[in-house]
């Protein structure tokens, strides 16, 4: 569930007091809205993760899904970390489904 920004102050103390309470229940449920897939790039050695959450001072933390995706964890790394993208260095593999998970830490 996306919760909107919490303001610091609002001239409506009830609502404000509800939007705070909802997005502290939702933290603690887990649902943080940090998380998303990606799927390395066959036939090159480079795939940018387009993601318009990421921040430049975030790390991804990448999960595989597939037996290929935790093979090629091994030589994956972060390369560039920029304000709505990152990249990522791997192995070239003609393989289609190295496929992560990724939580946005940060």
């Amino acid at each position: 569930m996306t919760q909107p920004v919490v303001q610091v102050s609002s001239p409506n103390e009830a609502q404000h007091r509800l939007v705070m309470a909802t997005t502290i229940n939702e933290l603690l449920k887990g649902r943080a809205n940090n998380a998303g897939t990606l799927t390395l790039a066959d036939g090159t050695t480079t795939t940018t993760v387009l993601d318009n959450q990421f921040q430049s001072d975030m790390v991804p933390l990448l999960i595989p899904t597939t037996a290929n995706a935790a093979a090629a964890l091994a030589t994956t790394y972060l390369t560039a970390r920029d304000n709505g993208s990152f990249e990522l260095t791997h192995d070239n593999d003609a393989s289609t489904d190295r496929t992560f998970l990724y939580v946005r830490w940060g």
